[in-house]
């Protein structure tokens, strides 16, 4: 035998032996990552979800709505309003997903939770604006509405303990959705 094969056959039952002690019992099924186990850690979790979530909802609006309109780049024949339109459209739309999923990271804490359950109808209400926003068919009222709603979330979040503060996501991440 030469002197690899001698080197190979070891090295191959070592690994054989070691995947299969790796292999483990299958009782835990989940998929991946610690998961939470007491009240305590759930909400924890719950609050930091609501927080990161809130927080991109935040900046997502302030940076492709909020500041474009108090900068009049909504207003008929204002350079690049179809592109600040557009943005602003995804930007919506992104915002009222990430609020939708604070509402719900929000459930998981009961203080929380009942800070932010009022604010659902007024969630629910992004969603029209976003499809005028668009449309081209937006208001310098649309605009103040994402931020009334967005400081509604943030004024919740913090009566909870749970303070929220703007995260402007990447541009990219605003298209994904």
């Amino acid at each position: 035998m030469s002197r690899r094969a001698l080197l190979a056959l070891p090295l191959a039952c070592g690994l054989l032996l070691t995947g299969t002690a790796c292999g483990g019992d299958k009782e835990n099924t989940s998929g991946g990552g610690p998961t939470p186990t007491g009240t305590a850690e759930r909400q924890k979790f719950a609050k930091t979800r609501f927080v990161a979530n809130a927080g991109l909802a935040a900046g997502a609006a302030y940076q492709w709505i909020i500041k474009p309109y108090r900068n009049g780049a909504f207003q008929k024949g204002a350079e690049g309003r179809t592109v600040a339109l557009v943005k602003a459209g995804l930007a919506g739309t992104f915002t009222y997903n990430r609020l939708k999923a604070a509402v719900n990271n929000a459930k998981g804490d009961p203080t929380l939770a009942k800070a932010v359950a009022p604010l659902g109808a007024g969630i629910d209400s992004l969603k029209a604006l976003t499809t005028k926003f668009r449309k081209g068919e937006a208001t310098d009222g649309d605009a103040g509405a994402f931020d009334g709603v967005l400081n509604s979330v943030k004024d919740a979040g913090r009566s909870a303990g749970a303070p929220v503060t703007d995260k402007v996501p990447s541009y990219s991440d605003v298209q994904k959705g």
